[in-house]
């Protein structure tokens, strides 16, 4: 296949992705079903009873586009889970899934302040391009045990989950040492993975809480607002010039090879004109993608002379 058909076919894919682009919209609530064996012997996933503040942290985290972005079991946590483990606190968390441009969005739906109730993240706009969603809450007051899902793929196949019930049990960030109710402990040294609590002191192998995920509505995607920029000049020598009239959010600028290899990104301001230096980039057909915000996307062909 010569580089011109290969071209044409690459930018016939990557149109075809962009075109079928889609939202949707759902609700997310997770129940806790944290309690005691005495106070509840059928359903309580703790064999020694709560302590008088039981509580959960905010359920934080993000939609984003690859697999084990931000946290996975068996391996160590960053600095953000972490600190969501041992503190509630999400802060770095946040800034971890904010500066990373394989997240989206990041996700806060809120705290709860007893042991067992629900949390709700509502309306919840998923990108096509974004689907996995990744979720976490402090179990507290604890060392540094929490629930997660990691990485849940809202799309199933060419078309989106409808509904899901997930059932979640605790998590031990390997951080802090303790196998009690208590935020004192020291830290864990050498420092361990994320691992199973199941079964081990003070649970049992119940589950500690659910979440249900159910699809509202899948939102219509007209990506017309990208039309409205453009660059200049095309071929172009060594600098293109972004013009941006209407103040479009752009996430990122990138440019491909004609063979779809990632040659460059920009990461964007909010800013209505940019230049880009491409003197670095031999002479050849590059593809130029703009990416919003919202996930939505355009490329065109850009010549280099």
């Amino acid at each position: 296949m010569g580089k011109t058909t290969l071209f044409f076919v690459t930018v016939l894919f990557i149109s075809s992705q962009i075109l079928s682009q889609s939202i949707a919209n759902y609700d997310i609530v997770f129940e806790s079903d944290w309690d005691s064996e005495t106070n509840d012997p059928l359903n309580g996933c703790s064999t020694v009873s709560l302590p008088s503040n039981a509580h959960w942290s905010p359920l934080v985290g993000a939609t984003h586009a690859t697999t084990n972005t931000f946290l996975e079991m068996g391996q160590m946590a960053s600095a953000g889970v972490e600190l969501v483990a041992e503190t509630g606190t999400f802060s770095t968390f946040q800034t971890e899934i904010t500066s990373n441009p394989d997240a989206n969005q990041f996700i806060n739906g809120g705290d709860l302040a007893s042991a067992k109730g629900t949390i709700s993240v509502n309306n919840l706009e998923v990108n096509e391009n974004y689907p996995l969603l990744t979720l976490a809450s402090m179990i507290a007051p604890t060392p540094d045990w929490f629930i997660a899902i990691n990485s849940y793929n809202l799309r199933n196949g060419s078309s989106w989950v409808t509904s899901a019930t997930i059932d979640l049990f605790p998590y031990d960030a390997g951080t802090e040492d303790g196998s009690g109710y208590s935020l004192s402990n020291p830290e864990t040294n050498p420092r361990g993975v994320i691992t199973s609590r199941s079964n081990m002191t003070p649970f049992n192998e119940k589950k500690i809480g659910t979440i249900t995920i159910t699809l509202k509505q899948v939102l219509n995607t007209s990506n017309n607002e990208l039309n409205n920029i453009s660059f200049y000049p095309n071929p172009a020598n060594h600098l293109v010039s972004i013009s941006n009239p209407q103040n479009i959010e752009l996430k990122s600028i990138e440019i491909y090879s004609v063979l779809g290899k990632l040659s460059k990104t920009f990461y964007m301001e909010y800013q209505k004109a940019l230049d880009l230096d491409l003197s670095d980039l031999k002479s050849g057909i590059y593809l130029i993608k703009f990416n919003e915000v919202n996930g939505f996307s355009r490329i065109q062909k850009l010549i280099i002379q």
